[in-house]
């Protein structure tokens, strides 16, 4: 499993807020939100991790310089408009199989992550996994629309019916690389256009229910996100 970590954003609303360190570097529990994702990741059959941070987070190009694993380890410093954006800077890297693509404040238990992961890896069938919730805690909620054998429907702005919303967890193959280009090619700069794409190019996507994902983008975030982890 190739796996993608998109660190590009600007934590903006957490500096806004406070927050001093940039938003990679934040710690859960004592440990920063990037370090949490790559542990995990190689815990879960990794075969490559490939990370985006923009230009502007030297911290964070300095903390990751440190790293070394014992796997390719692919790190692209580009700033840039979108995580589709963000995305299709690694999509190079991600052509050789399966993968799973996040971003780096999605929090999630380790045990569930493994449970999607493995389900993800034996699933022959589906161009892909995404991960959903019904733990509703996001100011613009993308919702998930599926049948009852969990095949992804549509993807939602609004709804008043959809049990799930998008945990920001991507298990693709490499056909979705040729939708992200199409995507990229027709002007698309959000990634639920790009996930309503993947309906419409024909892809067979399943959802995959993780009970509670988080995401950290405010300061009081941080220790909602430590007390969940700690449960």
């Amino acid at each position: 499993m190739n796996y993608a970590i998109i660190a590009a954003g600007e934590g903006s609303r957490l500096a806004q807020e406070g927050i001093t360190l940039p938003k990679p570097l934040v710690k859960l529990n004592g440990k920063e939100m990037i370090s949490r994702l790559i542990d995990i990741f190689l815990k879960n059959n990794a075969e490559s991790i490939n990370i985006i941070v923009n230009e502007q987070m030297t911290m964070v190009q300095e903390y990751i310089s440190h790293i070394k694993l014992d796997i390719p380890f692919n790190v692209v410093i580009k700033s840039t408009p979108s995580s589709m954006h963000s995305f299709f800077e690694l999509r190079n890297y991600l052509r050789g199989g399966k993968f799973c693509l996040t971003t780096v404040d999605t929090v999630f238990k380790e045990k569930d992550f493994t449970a999607y992961i493995q389900s993800f890896i034996k699933d022959n069938a589906s161009d892909g996994m995404m991960a959903v919730t019904d733990y509703i805690d996001d100011e613009k909620p993308l919702y998930v629309d599926v049948d009852n054998d969990m095949n992804i429907k549509g993807f939602l702005d609004s709804s008043e019916s959809c049990k799930y919303i998008s945990g920001g967890i991507y298990g693709l193959t490499p056909k979705a690389i040729d939708t992200l280009e199409k995507c990229l090619s027709e002007g698309q700069a959000r990634m639920r256009n790009y996930q309503r794409q993947l309906v419409a190019d024909g892809l067979n996507l399943k959802a995959y229910a993780i009970p509670k994902i988080l995401d950290v983008d405010h300061a009081e975030d941080i220790k909602k996100a430590e007390a969940f982890l700690s449960e």
